[in-house]
């Protein structure tokens, strides 16, 4: 006998099916959910959560929740390439929408956080 098995990934906030569709784990107030997201459903969140993840006050928290998924061939998780993304757009530097975020950008999003 044959088995198939076919996997389907499909945009939590559309119901698009799509290969692209990673998880994002989220953590607010302790409690974390993870929601499935096409790249660009993931940029439109991280647009809106911006003005609260750059507040004056806020802080990254070391050993959060990481992201499940398909693994990255390169560096970093895609959560932290699409947070450097949306913080590099916002701050007038040019960078790709999609592929490897240059160790430059990457340097300059740390000493900024």
């Amino acid at each position: 006998m044959v088995q198939k098995v076919v996997t389907t990934y499909v945009d939590d906030l559309t119901g698009e099916e799509s290969s692209e569709i990673a998880t994002h784990s989220i953590l607010i107030d302790g409690a974390g959910v993870e929601i499935d997201l096409t790249d660009e459903n993931y940029e439109r969140l991280l647009e809106i959560l911006n003005p609260y993840l750059h507040a004056g006050g806020a802080r990254r928290v070391r050993g959060a929740a990481k992201a499940k998924g398909k693994p990255k061939a390169s560096g970093g998780s895609k959560d932290e390439s699409s947070a450097i993304r949306a913080w590099a757009k916002d701050n007038g530097i040019e960078v790709n929408d999609r592929g490897r975020v240059s160790a430059s950008v990457r340097e300059a999003y740390e000493k900024a956080h």
